[in-house]
């Protein structure tokens, strides 16, 4: 819907990109029985939305995680500063949506990649220094779990 409406208003600016994604939301949460002649699960836009906040934080924290690579990069003593490390622990998440979701968001924050993401929750987390590696698990765990109320 959001496709038709851009190529019909034929105008890309802020006010009309969000007035055409509010247009959008209202038509398809009016419209909803029609796509789910079944019961919609309960909760379901309650947890769209928390999502949509702890993607804000996400996209905040890569661009601090950006900033603290770009200052590694440039910094003169670049090589003592970098101490890559592998981290290993054990989430409390407990679906696989959730440890996905939180694999994903360490891989993408610069600085750190998952290279394990266990079944029952552990993982292993490479990192190019210490402070990228400080807050794991952590906030994003936290949050993550309040996505999907674990």
């Amino acid at each position: 819907m959001l496709g038709f409406w851009l190529l019909f208003s034929g105008k890309f600016d802020f006010f009309h990109i969000s007035l055409g994604v509010v247009s959008c939301l209202i038509v398809s949460a009016i419209s909803s029985r029609l796509l789910f002649p079944g019961a919609l699960p309960s909760g379901l836009l309650k947890c769209w939305l928390k999502f949509a906040v702890y993607l804000l934080w996400l996209f905040y924290q890569i661009f601090l995680a950006n900033l603290h690579v770009l200052y590694l990069t440039f910094h003169p003593r670049m090589m003592d500063l970098i101490n890559p490390k592998i981290i290993k622990f054990n989430s409390r998440l407990k679906s696989d949506v959730s440890r996905t979701t939180f694999a994903n968001s360490i891989t993408l924050t610069p600085g750190t990649i998952t290279i394990y993401a266990g079944v029952m929750g552990s993982f292993a987390v490479h990192c190019i220094d210490d402070i990228s590696g400080q807050g794991l698990p952590g906030e994003m765990e936290k949050k993550i779990a309040k996505v999907f109320d674990e």
